[in-house]
């Protein structure tokens, strides 16, 4: 029996797994600053995020290019080496979200594909120069260039409107936010949908589905996009929590300068076929709006940073582990204890999170130090002066 077939069906099934994890895991990058500054409820925020990220996956491929044709050698990509390379995503991605801390999905992806080559096809197959100049480079440049645009923004936006009461204003932001944070959607499917897109686009060419050069097929495309639009609407509660709530306390102006940079920045990545991660771009946005402003809880951030420092390398080494493992077994039988096992975890994940909920109605909890909410805080109405409003005084934010 030939198992060829069935075993491209798992790694496809497997890479739209990672793209839903993808969505509630990067929720946060468009839609955090919006439902803390009340300009959008909770589940609004994410429907519309689902639907723009859905657009947004079919603006540009060039990312999805970049995935399937420079990070490793096509030659020595088999089904396996993409199937282990998505666990070490995956799984990745299910440890940082239950912890609340904002990784970059990309990076993650990669880094799993990157480790299952290595151990694979050693290191020739891997493009180091090219994970340099298209990974590693923007990764340390761009939060800091957003912390800088940010931080111009949101002086320029205050400054702006130094005369207009802070009331108006902080009204007029929050429905300039529903715009900004539109905006970092769309950018964000633009760039995030492709990361899946790539790895279906080698894991066909591995399998000989489609010819070495072929572009993407319509059909990967569109099920790449729902897969990550369904992952948002789930909601990645836990870091949204954290990066609209953690970081620091967060005004309209704030919030809108910080979407608005990372909207330019991510959509100019998109066109420039850098997989980008968002997720740094959106919180050094954050950073930046807040500094000279803002009480910052720099522990967290340090955290953060920390958390983005070893996303590559962890990654690597689960994907790594996950093709020995495969191998240790055999042909399809390996892929699919493998499978299991993945599947396993994800619920063992599920499972501990649910002990301690983060959903709508407490992801705007006020900040503890340990970051867990209460069970049930009642849901603001958009705009209603419940979220944080007007430039504030120094110093008076509490800070974990």
């Amino acid at each position: 029996m030939d198992v060829g077939p069935l075993l491209l069906f798992v790694v496809v099934a497997t890479a739209l797994a990672f793209a839903f994890s993808n969505g509630f895991h990067d929720t946060a990058n468009a839609m955090a600053t919006s439902i803390v500054t009340g300009a959008l409820r909770p589940h609004m925020a994410v429907a519309l995020a689902a639907a723009l990220n859905f657009v947004g996956a079919f603006l540009s491929l060039k990312v999805a290019a970049t995935i399937a044709e420079r990070i490793v050698d096509g030659d020595a990509i088999t089904l396996t080496v993409v199937f282990a390379g998505l666990l070490g995503g995956l799984v990745w991605n299910l440890v940082t979200w239950y912890f609340g801390l904002p990784s970059s999905s990309s990076h993650a992806l990669i880094g799993g594909v990157v480790g299952a080559t290595l151990v694979s096809a050693g290191t020739s197959a891997v493009h180091g120069q090219r994970i340099v100049s298209d990974v590693l480079v923007p990764a340390v440049f761009s939060p800091l260039a957003a912390v800088l645009v940010a931080a111009t923004g949101t002086y320029l936006v205050y400054r702006i409107t130094r005369k207009v009461s802070g009331r108006l204003r902080d009204r007029g932001f929050r429905i300039g936010q529903i715009g900004s944070a539109s905006l970092v959607s769309l950018a964000h499917g633009s760039n995030d949908a492709q990361n899946t897109m790539g790895v279906i686009t080698l894991a066909l060419i591995a399998g000989g589905a489609i010819g070495d050069g072929a572009t993407v097929p319509t059909w990967v495309i569109v099920s790449s996009a729902a897969a990550l639009a369904l992952g948002t609407y789930v909601g990645g509660w836990r870091i949204i929590r954290t990066v609209g709530k953690g970081l620091m306390h967060i005004a309209s102006p704030q919030g809108f300068a910080a979407e608005a940079s990372s909207a330019a920045m991510i959509l100019a990545a998109s066109n420039a076929g850098f997989p980008l991660a968002t997720t740094h771009v959106c919180c050094g946005s954050i950073l930046g709006s807040g500094l000279g402003r803002r009480r910052i809880r720099w522990a967290l951030a340090s955290r953060m940073a920390a958390v983005w420092l070893i996303t590559l390398p962890a990654s690597a080494l689960v994907g790594a582990a996950a093709w020995k493992g495969t191998q240790a077994i055999g042909g399809f039988p390996g892929v699919a204890v493998m499978f299991v096992v993945a599947m396993a975890f994800a619920l063992e994940i599920y499972v501990a999170a649910d002990m301690r909920p983060v959903n709508a109605s407490n992801v705007n909890a006020e900040w503890t130090e340990h970051g867990t909410p209460p069970a049930y805080v009642q849901e603001p109405e958009p705009g209603d002066g419940t979220a944080q409003t007007g430039e504030p005084s120094q110093g008076k934010e509490p800070a974990s």
